[in-house]
């Protein structure tokens, strides 16, 4: 039966090798490979390039605020429905991840129609009596655009944790005195930390890898590492493959390293609740 069990997971190891482990070693091998032979003048001439670096402290930075913003608005919504009454918690869980079945690039080009000079928004403006204002093609924009696709990816993993939470515990700090803010400091927020350090890995990392919200709702004025390496491989052609690479791989050690601090922390954040209750 073990045997029969493991034959249905050959078709899903065949696609990982020839969809995920084949294509990144295809990036390892462009990134360390010149006319003469095997190199690191690609990676040192892209660590040692000020225009690129300066685009991946942008990315980090803009994908760091995103985070952030994600969060602060994240957690309070799944609380909120893991506290509700589950038919309705699940009327609302459905309509929020809606957008999520639409693609990736209607929704950002959807942002791009409301955000527009002559869009909804500032047609609303208008009717008002209000200024319009130059929403589109700023920081601000990819930063909506932004925090706009990834939210779900913050929310989903929180309440999934909080709505498994163990309420007698909120209980039993209650009957001993603790006031609502002092309960969810001690007892809900300790609780929900798997789930922030998931939806903060899920936001951190398709953002700083993002590049059509940069290009559609930036218009290219805020060019983005994602771009960097989409103008490599699309625009440049193939002898810029090689470049294109090396920041690929550059930009797989980031990610990587932050899932293992992310994983780092949730294995320490699980000792200590383990230690505490």
């Amino acid at each position: 039966m073990k045997l029969k069990r493991q034959v249905f997971s050959y078709p899903y190891i065949v696609w990982m090798l020839i969809f995920i482990l084949v294509p990144m070693l295809l990036i390892v091998l462009f990134a360390f490979r010149s006319d003469e032979g095997l190199t690191l003048g690609n990676i040192t001439s892209v660590l040692s390039n000020e225009i690129y670096m300066e685009v991946l402290g942008r990315s980090i930075w803009i994908a760091l605020k995103a985070t952030a913003i994600c969060l602060i608005l994240g957690y309070p919504i799944a609380y909120i429905l893991s506290t509700m009454n589950k038919r309705k918690a699940a009327i609302l869980y459905v309509l929020f991840i809606v957008p999520m079945w639409m693609n990736f690039l209607l929704r950002t080009y959807a942002w791009q129609v409301l955000l527009d000079s002559n869009g909804v928004l500032n047609t609303l403006l208008e009717l008002l009596g209000l200024p319009s204002q130059q929403i589109l093609y700023t920081e601000g924009a990819v930063m909506l655009g932004t925090v706009y696709n990834f939210l779900p990816f913050m929310v989903l993993p929180i309440y999934s944790v909080l709505v498994k939470l163990d309420r007698s515990l909120v209980e039993a700090a209650a009957d001993l005195g603790a006031n609502p803010i002092t309960c969810f400091i001690k007892v809900v927020l300790p609780q929900s930390v798997p789930g922030i350090i998931s939806g903060i890995t899920m936001v951190f990392i398709p953002a700083i890898t993002t590049f059509a919200i940069s290009r559609l709702l930036g218009g290219g004025k805020f060019l983005l590492y994602g771009d960097l390496i989409e103008n490599q491989f699309i625009t440049l052609g193939q002898s810029a493959w090689p470049v294109g690479s090396a920041l690929s791989f550059i930009l797989l050690i980031l990610v990587l390293l932050s899932m293992a601090v992310m994983r780092r922390a949730e294995r320490d954040s699980g000792d200590e609740g383990g230690m505490l209750w």
